[in-house]
This record gives C-alpha cells, structure tokens and sequence, in this order.
C-alpha cells in the first residue's frame, strides 16, 4: 500500500513539476531576450517529454535500465492507441493538416533505428545514446528551419504555441522553476524506486512496470489535451503533438539514457513490445499518409487495442 501511495505521489510530482517547470523556463528565456523559436523548439518541445525524460535517466542511474526502456516503448504504444484512440470515440481526429506526413516519416525513421538497435546490439549505450541524441538535435534544426521560413503553420509547433505567449518574470515564474526543478528529480525518484519494488515483489520484469503503470502515468497530460480537443473539435493540432512526443521520446528520451548508462533489452521486449511500438507507428503513419480520418470506429479498435495489449502483457506475466 505505502508503495502504490508513494508510486501516486510520484506521478503528481512528476507531472506537476514538468508542466510548471517548462512554463517557468519559457518566461525566464523569453526575458532574457532568448528567441521565442528557440524557446518553443527546444525548452517547450523537449520539455514537454520531460517526464519520460527524468524517468528514464533516474531508472539507468539507479540500475532499473527495464524501467526505462519500458517507459519509452510503453509511452510510444499507449499515445497512439490510447491517447488517440479514446479520444476519437469522442469526435474523429483529422489527419487532414499541412507538414504532418513530414514529421510521420520523422516518426518512422526514429521508430527503425529504435527497433533496429534493439535486435542488432540489444541494447542502448554510450554510442547509440549519442546517435539519437544527435537525431533530434537534426530533428529540432529541421523545425528551426522550417518555421524562421514561416509561411505554412506547423503541426508540431502549433502544438507548442501556448507556451509561447508574452510573459513578464515574477516571482510566479521563480516559484514555478523551483517547483519544476525540485518535483521532477523526486518525482522520478519515487516512481523508479517504487516501480522497481513492484517489480520485484509481484514476481515480474521491470519493463512491465515501465510499460503499464509507468508509462499510462506519463502519458496522461497528453490524454488530457487531446480529449479536450476532441471536445472542442479542434484536434487537428493534437496529433501533431502526438507524432512529436513519439519521435522525442525515442531520440531525447533514448539518447539520454543511453549516455547515463547502459538499457538493456530483454527477450519479451523484443519478441512483444516492440513490435507493438512499429505496428501502433506503421498503422498512424498510414492513416496519415493516406489522410484518412481516426474516425470514432477506428478509435474503438486502437483503444480495444491497448487493452488488449495490456491484457497480453498480464498474461505473459502470469496473471498480473
């Protein structure tokens, strides 16, 4: 009990502290005459995976490399049947929106050399982590570019606007840094050692736990901002930030953990998880090629989807 309480705790502060400290982060380098391009691209788009962000990285320091791996991939899975899926239920998400089969293709090329690490060298260290490290600083530039052109708006920086706006510095801003700064590193203390006592008391892998619980948890606030989309009919932009947060996830969150240590792929993983994650990225990556709509019956079946995954993975675990 004192672990799943401390395991909910975990989650609050993690997600409190990453949204207070992107938005405290995006003031402070707005006034410091910092571009507002460079803010949106780089401390709000990163920031915005900043909790698989600090997981990870925490789970690779502390030795629970599965709890990280499992967060990536889990993460991946559950933003596009879940985060898509429920949603459309509510009102069909678009894919009808200008760049958004660029940034697929991104999506696509991240997912391939994710995968393809996985079953040629099993595992992500120091060279691969700086490999897709080095692919989203390419990934960032290529926004950089796109958007100092202007013209044609940008789903994944649509995405990103809000953050954007004027702000002056104030002590709100300070608070909300502080917040940020000590919530995220204690938040990610209190999932991984927590997630990896679940781990060991139920008996089961810690990719489970990163890729159920952990990963439904860090996908939330991404939840959260599609469903009011939908409610608002205004998911168009939504999807751009989905397809955004996939490719950060692989590249920032997968490069980083690999340069603080070494992730270890296991057996399931690659005879399961990962081969969800290419499916769940092939199959939106078509809808979006070929400008179909996430109509509410394709929602039921990527939902049903997740679920049955979820279904899977307790089966695999013996019972979980």
């Amino acid at each position: 009990m004192i672990a799943w309480i401390e395991l909910s705790g975990g989650f609050v502060l993690l997600l409190v502290g990453g949204e207070m400290l992107v938005r405290g982060a995006a003031v402070t380098a707005r006034q410091l005459g910092i571009s507002p391009l460079f803010v949106g691209l780089t401390v709000v788009a990163c920031g915005t995976s900043a909790p698989e962000l600090v997981v990870s990285v925490q789970a690779v320091l502390s030795g629970s490399d599965g709890i990280a791996l499992g967060n990536i991939i889990g993460s991946n899975i559950a933003n596009v049947l879940m985060v898509l899926g429920l949603p459309a239920i509510i009102y069909p998400i678009t894919t009808h929106v200008t760049g958004l089969r660029r940034h697929a293709v991104f999506m696509l090329i991240a997912t391939a050399l994710f995968a393809g690490t996985a079953y040629t060298t099993g595992q992500i260290g120091t060279t691969i982590g700086a490999v897709l490290f080095t692919g989203i600083l390419l990934y960032v530039g290529y926004m950089w570019i796109r958007a100092s052109r202007g013209g044609a708006s940008d789903p994944v920086l649509d995405e990103v606007e809000e953050y954007r706006e004027s702000s002056s510095l104030s002590i709100k801003t300070v608070l909300f840094l502080v917040v940020g700064l000590i919530g995220l590193p204690l938040g990610a203390h209190l999932l991984v050692n927590n997630g990896a006592n679940l781990a060991s008391g139920l008996g089961v892998r810690e990719e489970l736990i990163g890729l159920t619980i952990i990963a439904f948890g860090t996908s939330l606030p991404e939840l959260a901002t599609v469903i009011a989309a939908a409610v608002h009919k205004k998911s168009d932009v939504a999807i751009g930030g989905i397809i955004g947060s996939n490719i950060f996830n692989i590249l920032a969150v997968g490069g980083a953990a690999g340069l603080a240590g070494t992730a270890v792929f296991d057996a399931q993983s690659l005879s399961v998880d990962i081969p969800v994650m290419i499916a769940a990225a092939l199959v939106l990556s078509l809808f979006v090629v070929l400008r179909r709509d996430i109509g509410r019956l394709t929602g039921v079946f990527f939902f049903g989807a997740y679920i049955g995954f979820m279904i899977a993975l307790a089966a695999l675990a013996g019972g979980f």
